[in-house]
């Protein structure tokens, strides 16, 4: 039997997708807004604040990284019914990011210049993302506390406060760009300044109303704020085995991504522009995959830590149909919308040519990583295996994918569409392994501590 007819499991998989795409949304639609609504202000502004974007993505792969390690390990003893360790893992995964968002904002606050510069040599550009960074980079605090939160939420299965906060902090944003962008409502006209004043204020209120949720709402795990001063040692130790692999592997994603921008950045200002364009509602419609993905690793982490491996691999057959099923549903999405959507900007002919051939290949590229990705990061890394996938970005990404694309748009000259579908050779690499090593089954570990010592006692 290829797929479950367990019922239950279709309704907690969609149910947990689709509120977790929610929780993607907070932090994708808020900078979804200011590249559309710059879009329409200057080519120059978009061009900035797409380059300070990139080190946000930096900051998020890394936060979600350490939310995501938490998970793992958390999901396999809620499998078991134990609150307990789940919040004591929050607390490390709280400070963790903390630390990150803290040494980010103190290395942007001490070299803005530097910063931006990375990713064009444009100085006009250069001014417009550091004044776009002067004010966002207030926001890298909040949305740590968020996003461990959530993620605390989302191991016991309860998301739908992601919903309300993603339509709050999206309203909100939206509004405070129409209104100092452009300046509206007799309020001055900021330009990014604006996009970065509706970011900062999105990310507080959002950041207020899950600490709000948490603290006085959540009954199941009763998170108070004395608990983020208690750090188990030895959970500790086991939650650094676990999530450094995938840490590391969000960080390794984050530059992947930053070095794209870097990449065309420095071969047109045309490139950079037709990128931040293309890529931004690529994210976007990536959340599908990404919710599905977390979904999955919450689902296999229970699995495995309930002990049931028939079920686990039940499971990892259906889901790979699924995922299927999301890649070729946004791949025909991206594919339809890309003409009403580049008409949303004020672009340059060949920006708008570059953008929409852009936006082809990332059609392409959203079906494969539906795949891949939801496999690698959901159901291996969920089922325990953190280092596989680790091993695998190094190998083709590092290895393979980046080395080519910096000989493609350095060495050999090539245009812009070739060196981005360099750049995403990954995607199509990693299906391969991704199916090989998920239907082996190799990647099921038992990580909670009681497990392991009474698997060692009765060995």
């Amino acid at each position: 039997m290829l797929m479950t007819r367990d019922k239950t499991f279709y309704r907690s998989f969609f149910r947990l997708m689709s509120a977790l795409m929610l929780q993607q949304a907070v932090v994708l639609s808020v900078n979804l807004a200011d590249n559309i609504m710059l879009g329409s202000y200057s080519e120059t502004a978009l061009s900035g604040v797409a380059a300070v974007n990139q080190i946000q993505f930096i900051l998020q792969q890394l936060v979600f990284g350490i939310s995501n390690g938490m998970v793992v390990l958390a999901s396999q003893y809620w499998g078991q019914k134990k609150t307990e360790p789940v919040r004591r893992l929050m607390a490390i995964a709280f400070w963790a990011a903390m630390a990150v968002a803290a040494l980010l904002f103190a290395l942007v606050s001490l070299f803005p210049h530097g910063a931006v510069g990375i990713f064009t040599k444009d100085e006009a550009i250069i001014r417009q993302g550091m004044d776009y960074l002067s004010i966002v980079r207030f926001s890298y605090l909040f949305f740590a506390v968020t996003t461990i939160l959530l993620g605390t939420m989302r191991i016991v299965e309860k998301v739908s406060i992601a919903l309300y906060v993603s339509v709050i902090a999206l309203l909100l944003n939206c509004t405070i760009n129409y209104t100092l962008i452009k300046g509206h409502f007799g309020f001055p006209e900021l330009g990014a300044k604006g996009a970065a004043i509706g970011t900062l204020t999105a990310r507080i209120v959002e950041c207020l109303i899950v600490i709000f949720y948490v603290l006085y709402r959540d009954k199941l795990l009763r998170l108070r704020i004395r608990d983020l001063l208690h750090i188990d040692a030895l959970l500790a130790k086991d939650y650094v085995h676990v999530s450094l692999p995938v840490v590391t592997t969000g960080f390794l994603w984050g530059c992947n991504t930053a070095l794209q921008t870097v990449i065309l950045g420095h071969m047109s200002s045309s490139a950079i522009a037709a990128h931040s364009i293309s890529s931004t509602i690529f994210m976007f419609l990536k959340v599908m995959s990404v919710g599905a993905s977390s979904a999955a690793a919450i689902l296999t982490g229970k699995a495995v830590g309930t002990g049931d491996l028939p079920k686990v691999k039940e499971y990892t057959r259906t889901f790979q149909v699924l995922f299927l099923c999301i890649g070729l549903l946004l791949g025909t999405v991206l594919f339809s919308i890309r003409l009403p959507l580049l008409s949303l900007y004020t672009l340059e002919p060949q920006t708008r040519e570059l953008a929409n051939a852009f936006i082809l290949i990332e059609s392409t590229v959203l079906v494969v990583m539906s795949y891949q990705m939801c496999m690698n990061t959901g159901v291996i890394c969920g089922g325990g295996d953190t280092r596989y996938v680790m091993i695998m970005d190094l190998i083709v990404i590092w290895g393979i994918v980046i080395p080519l694309s910096f000989a493609c748009a350095f060495r050999w000259n090539a245009s812009p569409v070739i060196v981005l579908l360099m750049l995403n050779a990954d995607q199509y690499l990693k299906c391969i392994p991704a199916a090989v090593y998920g239907n082996s089954f190799r990647w099921i570990r038992q990580l909670t501590r009681s497990t392991r010592e009474d698997e060692a006692s009765e060995g």
